[in-house]
């Protein structure tokens, strides 16, 4: 008898929380970052997912405007040294960065499984039938 589950109405939500796209109560990561390989309560392979560099670009725009902001009212009010830069900015924008991550990657792979996204590919019987079409067309137009 197979089961029913109630696949994800909210990717982004549902990705955040770090839960399973189709039946929302398994676990979609093993470890911080790293997908696991399947959901352990509902079996989805996870396999279809590639979030790629998409949370990583995400999290680096998220966070540049904010950090480059404090790092100028910082340098404006207080005028510091380079060093309390690389001690203060540089190690908060890293930890901000990494901590979105996670939630970031659990929404592109949960979204890839809402809308069933998928590699792409060239569909040659179409571009062979609309080239024969534009062909015909091209004909009928000389005549």
């Amino acid at each position: 008898m197979s089961q029913k589950y109630n696949p994800t109405t909210v990717p982004a939500l549902t990705g955040i929380k770090g839960l399973c796209p189709r039946c929302q109560r398994g676990h979609l990561f093993q470890g911080l970052l790293k997908l696991a390989p399947k959901c352990e309560v509902c079996g989805l392979d996870f396999s279809f997912a590639d979030p790629a560099d998409g949370p990583a670009f995400f999290a680096m725009s998220i966070v540049a405007v904010p950090a480059l902001a404090f790092a100028l009212w910082l340098q404006f009010n207080y005028e510091p040294s380079l060093w309390v830069h690389l001690i203060l900015t540089v190690p908060l924008t890293l930890v901000v960065s990494v901590v979105l991550l996670r939630p970031l990657k659990g929404w592109l792979v949960c979204s890839q499984y809402f809308h069933k996204a998928e590699q792409g590919s060239i569909d040659h019987e179409w571009h062979r039938l609309a080239a024969e079409q534009d062909k015909a067309r091209t004909d009928e137009n000389r005549n």
